[in-house]
């Protein structure tokens, strides 16, 4: 039987890249391949982020290189699917004729079927219905997958909040959260395939099964801390307002839970605070960020802003500056306010000008560059516990020769610091690699992303039979 391939290239969120590897696994079933090729591919598949205006433009950008491929080979199919198709569907064909199939957020797994349709008919399909329950498809982890050490779990979809910038609830629908049962035997699947550590993923995991009447996202930590095989836990994204003292306390009694939060909150000012509709005060996120640092005094911080939001003054941005000097983030994540379909916020008045808003963010940028660069020199001497994922594709020239002998090896501690390190010999372990086992490494250089360190005991690596040769 001849080999089909499968190139897909994604742009966006952790939730993305988690629709991705179900999009492989489902079309697995029909004998596809990945390949890192597009020349060699049979199908190629985009999976859009519509959040930024950046991104979307990224992916026009991206299929408008693929126009050349088709009339080479006529046979290739190309489809869409992420965000940006669920809320262009047809206009997307019109405006790139050459595309086979789109499908929105809440056709995966129909996507193997389509597939099929469009290789024996060659014909196009547009499949953007969205439906009110999550299908659980069939595309489960097996044992012989390997996804790397560190992967990402779906407990949810959608969103009710509808920020005023905000396209989710537009194109991944209103929030619903899937059944525990099935997100538990998801993640022990994933264990039994090598995993180590999961990131719970989500719009707003603080409401996760309240609209279902499910186990509410404390007692869903609570069942994951219980699985056997995996070392830690992650989640993302939290909603400052539903942020509750039961799952605050989660941080003092899961040992799985690693001592990390993003905790977006967008704005320091009040008043922008309200025209975004985010439904706290900046004094309500403060005392949250009280409360997590009383339970758990190591916890590391890091949020979203938006700057240049319709109305946001010189006062207003001032307060966010104030904000990031109060609670002194770990490290954040920082964007240009853009409008966006569909979103209230794209008709307000009062828009920053492009050149201020370039000039605020990169205020903000410098701030926060200096603040992660003072608590990551805080760590050098100190020996912190290392979850490794790989070999670093960054190879800076801190490890110099031991790189050439043993290579450059990358990780993230519980607090979500990534820290390289270099093995002065190969590893010999039960699997050939150290991907997914604990090591102690003490930092010895710090910059503004990450560190630098040395092993404890290169010899030996935690809990596993694993020396180095």
């Amino acid at each position: 039987m001849k080999s089909k391939y499968l190139y897909i290239r994604t742009i966006g969120c952790q939730m993305n890249v988690y629709d991705s590897e179900r999009i492989t696994r489902g079309l697995a079933l029909l004998g596809y391949e990945m390949t890192t090729s597009m020349r060699r591919a049979d199908v190629i598949l985009l999976n859009t982020c519509a959040i930024r205006e950046k991104a979307e433009q990224k992916a026009f950008s991206f299929l408008g290189r693929l126009a050349d491929l088709k009339k080479k080979n006529p046979s290739l199919v190309i489809g869409v699917g992420g965000c940006v198709a669920q809320q262009q569907g047809e206009k997307m064909i019109r405006r790139a004729p050459y595309i086979d199939l789109v499908f929105g957020t809440h056709a995966i797994h129909r996507l193997p079927e389509m597939i099929q349709r469009i290789v024996q008919r060659r014909c196009r399909v547009v499949d953007v219905e969205m439906s009110k329950e999550i299908d659980e498809d069939n595309t489960a982890v097996t044992a012989t997958e390997n996804g790397g050490p560190s992967r990402f779990v779906t407990i949810m979809r959608g969103c009710d909040n509808f920020c005023a910038y905000c396209v989710v609830p537009y194109v991944r629908g209103r929030e619903t959260s899937r059944k525990p049962d099935n997100i538990v035997a998801e993640i022990e699947s994933l264990v039994s395939s090598g995993a180590r550590e999961v990131t719970l993923l989500g719009q707003n995991v603080n409401s996760y099964g309240k609209k279902e009447g499910l186990c509410s996202f404390s007692e869903l930590l609570g069942r994951v801390n219980a699985i056997e095989g995996l070392l830690r836990i992650r989640f993302t994204t939290s909603h400052p307002k539903d942020i509750s003292e039961d799952l605050i306390q989660t941080y003092g009694r899961l040992e799985k839970l690693c001592h990390h939060i993003h905790l977006p909150v967008q704005s320091g000012s009040n008043a922008v605070l309200k025209r975004m509709n985010r439904r706290y005060t900046r004094e309500q996120y403060l005392d949250k960020i009280e409360a997590l640092r009383r339970i758990c005094p190591d916890i590391a911080m890091s949020s979203d802003f938006i700057v240049g939001f319709p109305g946001e003054t010189h006062e207003d941005f001032q307060d966010t500056l104030d904000l990031i000097k109060k609670v002194r983030f770990d490290g954040v994540y920082a964007f240009k306010y853009s409008d966006r379909p569909n979103t209230p916020s794209a008709v307000f008045p009062e828009k920053v000008d492009e050149t201020e808003k370039a000039e605020r963010l990169q205020q903000l940028f410098d701030l926060q560059s200096e603040i992660s660069i003072q608590k990551n020199q805080v760590l050098v001497g100190e020996t912190l516990t290392v979850l490794v994922e790989g070999e670093s594709k960054k190879q800076d020239g801190t490890a110099s020769s031991a790189f050439e002998r043993g290579g450059q090896w990358t990780g993230r501690t519980s607090s979500n610091k990534i820290v390289n390190f270099a093995l002065e010999k190969k590893p010999v372990c039960p699997d050939d690699g150290i991907a997914g086992r604990l090591v102690d490494v003490t930092i010895e250089k710090a910059f503004p992303h990450s560190l630098w360190g040395g092993l404890v005991d290169p010899a030996r690596m935690k809990g596993a039979d694993c020396y180095a040769a």
